[in-house]
């Protein structure tokens, strides 16, 4: 069968908006997604035929040559019919990071979130969550004041290893799975996204030799007492 206008397909004007374009993608995206039609072929092929337009239509370049010679300006530019590569770059912004787009993490098995846009390479540190500890003073403790010791347990660095994870005389070597990229491509369908690495969790490398004391964490619980003022 012939393949229809991509403007016919989003539904709007040769002259639209790359807004009016997203948002013309998102309504028949939603529409005819995967997860709401399970097992209607049609539906999965209106779906394709929608990421298809979108890829096209917004990206400059190429709806500029498809704009002037048709399918036929589109051959030699990198683009076919399974390339959706732009589409999933900007997905969550095309459905306001919805948990509509939870649908893709678990088609290619999760972790396609879990590193910042723009991807490859070592993952970031994230700040770790805020102490809290409940108390119970008395009304003339907290009006005049009174000292306190509180103890509780918080995770610190290794000192075996001074926090790299690493058995002595051990290192970190480039993870096989991923070539050291951090990511690995998966395949499901006419989709094909790169996702983070299971093997290293998207470090783009991996502990020869775990350390004993933290097990590879590069971080033990140790319990601490401080003096406080309430």
């Amino acid at each position: 069968m012939a393949k229809r206008d991509y403007y016919d397909v989003l539904g709007v004007d040769r002259g639209a908006s790359k807004d009016e374009i997203k948002k013309a993608y998102r309504r028949l995206a939603v529409q005819y997604h995967p997860d709401r039609n399970p097992g209607e072929k049609q539906a999965e092929e209106q779906f394709k035929e929608a990421t298809e337009a979108y890829e096209v239509l917004a990206d400059e370049k190429k709806r500029q040559a498809y704009d002037q010679f048709g399918f036929a300006g589109l051959e030699g530019m990198g683009f076919g019919a399974h390339d959706f590569s732009s589409v999933f770059r900007d997905f969550e912004d095309i459905f306001d990071g919805s948990n509509f787009t939870g649908f893709f993490d678990s088609f290619f098995g999760g972790g396609g979130r879990s590193r910042s846009r723009g991807g490859a390479g070592r993952s970031s540190a994230r700040r770790g969550a805020d102490l809290r500890y409940e108390l119970e003073i008395s009304f003339a403790d907290a009006v005049f004041g009174e000292k306190k010791e509180i103890t509780f347990t918080r995770n610190e660095s290794c000192g075996e290893c001074g926090g790299t994870g690493a058995d002595k005389g051990s290192g970190k070597k480039i993870c096989p799975s991923c070539g050291g990229t951090g990511q690995v491509r998966r395949s499901s369908g006419f989709f094909s996204i790169a996702t983070t690495c299971p093997t290293c969790g998207g470090e783009g490398e991996i502990i020869e030799k775990p350390c004993s004391a933290c097990g590879g964490k590069g971080l033990v619980s140790r319990r601490r007492t401080i003096k406080i003022t309430t």
